[in-house]
């Protein structure tokens, strides 16, 4: 008789309803699409960008808007976007702003006839180009260096590396034939690859995938290391900011109980990079010391299993949870949750997440002026500015006279000129060129303007 009492008490806590995980709001984070390369400045969006992006945002509006998914946000508008649940951010920048803009789209697609409006007369009007949404795009705070410029930090400080000066010769400045070039390099590279044909690109099957990953790696690890250094927040203050912002975003959730439902922003690699090294996010996985692709997102859920449908009172209720995926989600593929700040579990408490991330954070302009040493401007009346400034520095050297950053990267220069040895007959023999750089002048501006276009 035990037994038969124990195996039904076992039963019908087997049987016992489960609660469902709930998500309360969420902050997408995602990188612009395809563009034209960097050396020639004035980078634009291309169609293929435009695409990546709409792609991205569509998946985001099958998992957080649509009525047909379980992770829908609760009480989202599933149709017409209401402006008071959702914000957007880019920086004031060609390409960022039409990445948002296409990524937009796809999170709140065209509606049809669903835009219309009766007027008193009785009349009816349909909104332009099928019931085209608009989303108000506000200029973000992050980072301060546009995306078309030439490298992330143009005063990093790293040695040369001046065996490419024997390859680049003519094409590039001298001045300009260092290691902190291995990205713009990889970027020519990489545009020319996707978009030059067999006519444009003769040797192009000489780019072999080998080569193509020796050069990302390379410049993966140079970039990762000017965007994040443990000893040197200053070097992360574009992710140390956008920290700020997501922690503000989802509290902006909690306090509303739930009317501010998903912000959205929009950046470059290097705001991206800043962010995983102070999320500690090479801890879960060594692949995010590598340059994210076009159209990588990154979210952070704001999710509850406490039951019921009313917004959790207790804090204690609530969950953050950290999701990649690297490029344009495509097809079934969706993104990864990956644990933050070296912990083992993917889902972080509320409470631990804000003490973890204000650790990190920069959430105003007295902190922003401390970091970055600034005195001008908004920074004019900080009074820790100068103390702080001299603390990071004497951090970032270590007390040797070098920047443990560029300490940290003398072994991959060693390493470039190794790999760029071996890619001596790539560059000699394969008939690829890289236009040599003008002043931009009247004279130069359509000519200039036609090279973009014929190497885009």
């Amino acid at each position: 008789m035990r037994y038969s009492l124990q195996s039904g008490l076992l039963l019908a806590a087997s049987l016992a309803p489960v609660e469902a995980e709930r998500v309360l709001g969420a902050y997408i984070f995602a990188r612009h699409g395809d563009r034209t390369p960097k050396v020639f400045g004035s980078t634009t969006l291309t169609d293929l960008g435009y695409r990546e992006v709409f792609d991205s945002g569509s998946f985001y509006n099958d998992r957080y808007i649509s009525d047909n998914s379980s992770k829908q946000i609760e009480g989202i508008s599933s149709e017409v976007v209401n402006p008071k649940q959702i914000t957007a951010y880019a920086p004031a920048e060609n390409v960022l702003q039409n990445s948002a803009f296409g990524f937009l789209q796809g999170v709140y697609p065209p509606v049809g006839k669903v835009a219309s409006q009766t007027l008193g007369n009785g009349s009816s009007v349909e909104a332009p180009l099928g019931g085209y949404q608009l989303v108000l795009l506000k200029e973000s705070t992050t980072s301060k260096d546009a995306e078309d410029s030439t490298w992330l930090q143009g005063s990093s400080g790293c040695q040369k590396a001046t065996s490419l000066e024997p390859m680049l010769s003519g094409a590039f400045p001298s001045s300009d034939m260092t290691f902190k070039n291995a990205y713009t390099i990889f970027d020519y590279l990489n545009v020319g690859k996707i978009h030059n044909s067999s006519s444009e690109f003769p040797h192009k099957s000489d780019l072999t995938d080998d080569v193509y990953h020796q050069l990302i790696s390379l410049a993966g690890s140079h970039e990762y290391n000017l965007a994040y250094n443990a000893s040197d927040k200053a070097r992360a203050i574009d992710g140390a900011v956008l920290a700020g912002e997501i922690m503000s975003a989802l509290n902006d959730t909690i306090t509303s109980k739930g009317k501010s439902k998903l912000n959205i922003g929009f950046g470059s690699y290097g705001t991206i990079f800043s962010l995983f090294g102070l999320l500690q996010m090479p801890a879960a996985s060594v692949n995010f010391t590598g340059i994210p692709d076009y159209a990588s997102s990154m979210v952070f859920e704001l999710v509850t299993n406490a039951s019921g449908t009313d917004f959790p009172t207790d804090k204690s209720d609530l969950s953050v949870r950290f999701m990649f995926h690297n490029g344009t989600i495509t097809g079934g593929s969706e993104p990864t949750a990956y644990p933050m700040y070296g912990q083992s579990s993917e889902l972080l408490s509320w409470n631990d997440f804000v003490s973890k991330t204000t650790d990190i954070a920069v959430i105003n302009d007295d902190e922003w002026c401390a970091v970055c040493g600034n005195t001008d401007g908004k920074c004019a009346s900080s009074d820790s500015t100068s103390s702080s400034s001299d603390s990071a520095s004497a951090s970032s050297t270590g007390g040797s006279g070098m920047s443990r950053a560029v300490a940290g990267v003398i072994g991959a220069m060693v390493t470039l000129a190794v790999i760029l040895g071996l890619q001596a007959l790539f560059f000699l023999l394969g008939g690829f060129r890289i236009a040599k750089r003008v002043k931009n002048t009247p004279e130069t501006s359509a000519s200039a303007a036609t090279e973009v276009e014929k190497k885009a």
